[in-house]
């Protein structure tokens, strides 16, 4: 799984049994009832032109919520000052990012209705401030391609992290050529039956069924990018 177990593996704790697993639950602010959306990420996105007007990179910005940073921090304070350096970050960014490798980033883009594919960042760090841990990433595309009738989609397939746009300027262009437009749909909750569904899966199962992901591949937050 993305960031928690990972994050475990990587401190050198071991593999969490029932009780521990109640506790890791607990201060996700989660429950066993309540396992999917499991990490809450609030979300910014940039996509990346060159002077050529071709897609290059998409940047993201994700903002963790409080319990799962109180939880991801622990132990990383290791000179006891209360703040998190950039080098105490620093091991828990090339985790994060590395996992993320498994999920394809949660980040999905298409441009003329096919599949854009990233290589692996070289440029990530993680800030800590406000109480939460925000993860700073940019995903070069294997091959630059002209951003004509492009879509870019950020969500979790299996909902096991449940991504909300940021309130202001949730996506954005960086060297767009002239005469782009952009225009972008939050995903919409899921019903209660869904949500129900969702809930009763247990927190270390990750895949939902796949008559549950045809939902929650409806659930992604996506930007719609015309370019001339």
């Amino acid at each position: 799984m993305p960031f928690i177990f990972s994050f475990l593996r990587w401190s050198g704790l071991a593999w969490p049994g029932p009780l521990f697993l109640a506790a890791v639950l607990v201060m996700l602010g989660g429950t066993a009832s309540r396992a999917h959306p499991h990490v809450f990420v609030e979300s910014r996105s940039e996509l990346v032109f060159d002077k050529q007007g071709d897609v290059v990179a998409v940047r993201q910005v994700w903002r963790f919520d409080g319990p799962f940073t109180a939880f991801a921090l622990q132990g990383l304070d290791t000179d006891g000052d209360g703040k998190y350096s950039d080098d105490e970050l620093r091991p828990l960014a090339k985790v994060n990012v590395n996992s993320l490798k498994e999920y394809d980033y949660f980040t999905f883009l298409q441009v003329g209705g096919k599949d854009v594919y990233f290589v692996d960042p070289k440029e990530y760090w993680l800030e800590f401030a406000g109480g939460r841990l925000t993860l700073f990433f940019t995903l070069p595309v294997k091959k630059k391609v002209a951003g004509r009738k492009t879509a870019l989609q950020v969500f979790d397939p299996e909902y096991f992290v449940a991504f909300e746009l940021a309130k202001t300027d949730p996506f954005l262009l960086d060297n767009a050529p002239k005469g782009c437009a952009m225009r972008y749909q939050r995903a919409p909750d899921p019903d209660v039956a869904i949500a129900q569904a969702l809930a009763s899966i247990p927190a270390s199962k990750r895949k939902i069924p796949d008559k549950l992901k045809k939902v929650t591949e409806t659930l992604a937050n996506t930007a719609f990018i015309d370019c001339p």
